[in-house]
């Protein structure tokens, strides 16, 4: 009885496994966009990274195995485990002024602050003070009126940080 029920079940999956490989499976999700040559997916580095290397919906197990394993947290602090990527770009200054439009603009009014030091780190500039002084002396040109889109928010602050050749700006793509 025990071997026809084995029989039974690798029959079935060998059938069902054959029927469902005649035709390629659509894709569920778009690419994983690797950036500034990141090895991971969106899960971002860490064990599931090294286990489950492929994009799309199985990034879901490559973040559950992140977060099970509690190793992300370490292995971004030590650069192991995929997580060595160091070279952040122009790309992700890019990324961090749409997402702090607002504490920015603040910031930059006032010439510091906690958003212009991290910008500063970020792009790669040698002093955040130096920074902050440059975009407060540029406020009315990077917020001409209160409806500029987030997009003509950070061009010019990426142009301004890349055009001032005294900041130093080394992570910078206009």
């Amino acid at each position: 009885m025990r071997k026809a029920i084995w029989i039974l079940a690798v029959g079935t999956l060998l059938v069902t496994g054959s029927a469902l490989a005649d035709e390629p499976a659509a894709p569920v999700a778009p690419p994983v966009k690797k950036v500034h040559g990141a090895k991971y997916g969106s899960a971002g580095c860490g064990l599931g990274s090294m286990i489950i290397s492929s994009g799309g919906i199985v990034q879901i197990f490559a973040a559950t195995t992140n977060g099970t394993s509690a190793n992300q947290t370490f292995a971004i602090t030590s650069g192991t485990s995929n997580c060595d990527d160091t070279d952040a770009g122009g790309g992700s200054a890019r990324v961090f002024v749409q997402a702090n439009r607002v504490a920015l603009a603040k910031d930059i009014s006032r010439g510091s602050g906690e958003t212009i030091d991290d910008l500063a780190v970020i792009a790669g500039c040698g002093d955040p003070k130096a920074v902050g002084t440059t975009l407060q002396h540029n406020f009315k040109t990077i917020f001409p009126n209160a409806s500029v889109s987030s997009d003509q928010v950070t061009d010019s602050i990426l142009t301004t940080l890349k055009s001032e050749a005294s900041l130093a700006c080394s992570s910078v793509d206009g």
